[in-house]
């Protein structure tokens, strides 16, 4: 691990050493040292699933409340009045042959790739680029659909997506360490109720078994669950 800054270490210094209530918790974490740029806030769960069954897969998206403080690029596959409506809605790029072209070449330079149903045959053979980077459509993550101009909306106003990785742990944006406590409190509520709803049936035991929030440059800060 590498050397840890000045500011990390005395930020450390101010790290609680117990969980704390969502809103005590949001309060410790704006109270570490500011820096020149504007943090990003993420969550991270972990969760008592078993990652290798397929129906204990936590994975889905949803619109937080304040947004996350961050303009998504956005592209979509999709063509006729799909395409017109992804446009509309304030897609960054719209295409078809040209597009596919282009990121099978190794454009990558976007956040959330959509697309129509019937440009699947299209998408499909771009998954080893996509696939790696978190990009590839998905009907289970919404971002496979009919309706590509309402989808695009949803991510130009801050939708987020995750699913767990190998170790049962979900992470997510929830924002930036510029925005008011309150707003950080309901974006980070309403993650935790999202996944809190996808508890599988299967599951024995604890399903949540910790949470934690930190920035970008910041040392956690764990809440109650």
């Amino acid at each position: 691990m590498g050397k840890k800054s000045k500011r990390y270490r005395a930020a450390l210094e101010k790290q609680p050493a117990n969980t704390l209530p969502l809103d005590e918790a949001v309060t410790a974490l704006k109270a570490y040292d500011s820096t020149k740029f504007d943090q990003t806030v993420e969550i991270h769960m972990r969760l008592g699933v078993d990652p290798n069954q397929a129906d204990q897969i936590i994975r889905g998206s949803l619109v937080l409340p304040h947004g996350i403080g961050k303009q998504q690029r956005v592209v979509v596959f999709a063509k006729g009045e799909a395409a017109d409506a992804a446009k509309e809605a304030g897609a960054d790029e719209v295409g078809q042959e040209d597009l596919a072209k282009k990121i099978k070449d190794g454009w990558t330079d976007f956040d959330v790739c959509i697309a129509a149903p019937d440009m699947m045959g299209l998408v499909g053979p771009l998954g080893r680029v996509l696939g790696p980077r978190g990009l590839m459509p998905s009907p289970r993550a919404g971002t496979v659909t009919p309706d590509v101009g309402k989808v695009v909306g949803e991510y130009k106003a801050g939708k987020v997506e995750f699913r767990n990785d190998k170790g049962g742990n979900v992470h997510a944006m929830v924002g930036k360490m510029s925005f008011e406590a309150d707003k950080l409190v309901d974006n980070i509520n309403a993650f935790i109720q999202f996944v809190d709803g996808l508890k599988p049936q299967t599951i024995k035991g604890t399903y949540v078994k910790g949470v934690a929030i930190c920035a970008t440059m910041s040392p956690s800060v764990r809440v109650t669950c």
